[in-house]
């Protein structure tokens, strides 16, 4: 197979300006894709509108607001998990008895909590002292920027009172461009996000988890006299997500900070694009089924059996 420089010296010199015309004309193709992305950005805004009634309803759900009707419980089990008429009955007197020896739960207990258990993008970042607040969360939504405002959008953590902050409103925004890199046109690829800021909890005292007091040891130089100081230091926690690295305008980021940031942009493109519109099922795990049949395995599994 023949491989081509980008700037291959074999071509004969005419061939090389046809080549030239061409390249210009990728880049209106990429000015005019950037513009189909603006307008999909757009009708996403429309059908976000059409949709939120039904995320609404489905918040009021799961913090006990609403009751849903018989009518709207009824769910039509696949045909391999149609039970016989023994088994159903069977398993209604397991749950009517099971109802019997507890209260009478609320609404859908830890919902969103439960969702970020199964994902594995957002396990990673949970530590075992957000669990308790994450409790508390009661929706996630996502706000568009209005129409003739640059591109952008918004995560919105909706929580209930709780102990640990006074805030019943937690946001995060990220900034997006939909133009080619006038230096780099060629690597255009659709909308990026450029930046993100997030916004300031309002901890309740002794409750701040992103920070954590340790004690250190410190010799005196001279006097070889050993002293206990406290420290506050950064602690792990799933509400660092919203305090990112700022970008300075040159948008130059040491390894660290870009790497948090490209880690940071995923998460929010996935709740924004996933997790939000499709909660109900990351949190029956099936979601998560259909995400890894979107994966092929690698290679082949060894076989153990030797053969001549």
């Amino acid at each position: 197979m023949v491989e081509f420089l980008a700037e291959d010296t074999s071509l004969p010199k005419v061939v090389k300006r046809r080549v030239n015309a061409l390249k210009n004309l990728q880049v209106k193709c990429a000015h005019i894709e950037a513009k189909f992305y603006e307008e999909v950005h757009e009708l996403e805004r429309k059908y976000a509108a059409l949709y939120q009634p039904l995320f609404d309803k489905r918040s009021d759900i799961v913090k006990a607001a609403y009751e849903p009707t018989e009518e709207e419980c009824e769910w039509k089990a696949d045909e391999e998990e149609e039970l016989t008429e023994e088994m159903k009955e069977k398993a209604k007197v397991e749950e009517e008895k099971k109802d019997e020896e507890k209260e009478d739960p609320k609404g859908v207990p830890e919902f969103w909590l439960t969702v970020f258990k199964n994902v594995d993008l957002l396990s990673d970042m949970l530590q075992e002292h957000d669990e308790p607040i994450l409790k508390h969360l009661q929706d996630i939504k996502v706000k568009f920027s209005d129409p003739g405002q640059p591109m952008s959008f918004s995560l919105e953590f909706n929580f209930e009172p709780n102990e640990f902050f006074t805030n019943t409103l937690l946001t995060k925004t990220y900034k997006m461009r939909s133009e080619p890199d006038e230096n780099d046109p060629f690597s255009f690829d659709g909308p990026e996000i450029m930046g993100c800021t997030g916004c300031t909890i309002d901890w309740t005292k002794g409750k701040n988890i992103t920070l954590k007091t340790i004690k250190k040891k410190q010799k005196h130089k001279g006097r070889g006299t050993v002293r206990t100081v406290t420290k506050t230091v950064p602690n792990d926690s799933f509400f660092n997500f919203f305090t990112p690295p700022d970008v300075p305008e040159s948008g130059d980021l040491d390894e660290d900070s870009e790497a948090v940031l490209a880690a940071d942009f995923e998460i929010g493109h996935f709740i924004r694009e996933r997790i939000v519109p499709r909660a109900v099922l990351y949190f029956t795990g099936e979601a998560i089924e259909d995400d890894d049949d979107d994966y092929d395995e690698e290679g082949e599994e060894a076989d153990d059996e030797v053969r001549p």
